[in-house]
């Protein structure tokens, strides 16, 4: 027998589908390039944001959005391929793809604050990094970190056709509506999240993307005014 349970509050699904829309809006900015790289480095302005949430929500959210209740042990892995592994949140393999998605992004994101164009864009920690063969290793990290991403999101999507396709499940429709049908023997309450946490994470987000691209004025170097010489008076 099923029932049906919420299984991923509005902040996880939120967040889902905004970075889908971030993702996308990245690669065309980045693909087209020109005067749409200034709102390139604006929507990973945005994912940094994203990130910072769902690393917060990953351990005050509901149930099933806290890391802990999908952590990819090695246990949980086993029994995974051996089928005899049973939940309703992110089974271990997706749960390594989940986790190498937030790697990928943090790399993505971190060594696109150091990036510039040369032309419209120059990120925040950009005159940090005060050597020019470093800012092109993490200007070609960057494009790395991207390429991977692409890869990553491929087989995500694959994963999506195989599970509605071979296994007649959905996976889009939970993402949509919060709620999965389950066996009643794995039906549990789902906990934790709530609208104070949801609008705390918030704040504390936006307040860290402000923080790097405002504050950050006040540790970047400054360049000394060249020194003119004063012509001898008479």
């Amino acid at each position: 027998m099923k029932v049906t349970v919420r299984i991923w509050d509005f902040p996880i699904r939120l967040f889902h589908w905004l970075l889908v829309l971030a993702v996308v809006a990245a690669y065309v900015t980045a693909t087209l390039g020109g005067n749409l790289m200034d709102w390139h480095g604006r929507i990973g302005s945005f994912i940094l944001g994203l990130l910072i949430f769902r690393l917060i929500w990953g351990f005050i959210g509901s149930t099933y959005a806290r890391f802990g209740s999908f952590l990819p042990t090695l246990p949980r892995l086993a029994a995974y391929l051996r089928g005899r592994w049973y939940g309703i949140g992110h089974n271990p393999l997706g749960a390594l793809a989940v986790f190498a998605l937030l790697a990928d992004l943090s790399l993505l994101v971190g060594t696109g604050l150091c990036a510039s164009d040369d032309i419209a864009f120059e990120g925040p920690f950009y005159q940090l990094v005060d050597d020019e063969s470093s800012r092109d290793k993490l200007s070609g990290l960057h494009v790395q970190a991207f390429n991977f991403l692409l890869v990553l999101v491929a087989l995500h999507i694959a994963s999506i056709v195989f599970y509605r396709v071979v296994k007649k499940t959905n996976l889009v429709v939970p993402m949509l509506t919060g709620k999965k049908e389950v066996p009643k023997a794995l039906a549990t309450t789902v906990i934790g999240g709530g609208v104070f946490r949801f609008l705390t994470t918030v704040i504390i987000s936006g307040a860290v993307v402000w923080g790097v691209w405002e504050g950050v004025e006040i540790i970047k170097p400054v360049e000394s005014a060249p020194v003119t010489a004063t012509p001898p008076s008479f």
